[in-house]
């Protein structure tokens, strides 16, 4: 499902326009965006949490040239289903 459609389906189903569902989605990016810069989650329960993960730095190879090199440390964003989620999608 693209944005969207997801805008499209939101908005038919809220009655509400979907310029006003672009610009609520927009606003939620942008709100989780700089909580998890700021290294808070958001919990949405029955959701899931959106959350910052630290990867360790690891050892790789360029696939060009076959040599070693060292992958620095970063941070991934995570998200975790809720358990009423799950739930949703095992049904």
């Amino acid at each position: 499902m693209t944005k969207k459609e997801l805008i499209a389906l939101i908005a038919e189903s809220t009655e509400e326009t979907q310029k006003s569902v672009d610009g609520f989605l927009n606003a939620f990016t942008e709100i989780v965006g700089e909580e998890l810069k700021a290294g808070n989650e958001v919990r949405l329960v029955g959701f899931g949490t959106f959350k910052v993960i630290q990867k360790k730095a690891r050892k790789g190879i360029n696939p060009k040239t076959l040599k070693a090199i060292n992958i620095p440390a970063t941070k991934s964003p995570k998200f975790v289903a809720g358990k009423e989620l799950k739930e949703r999608v095992e049904k």
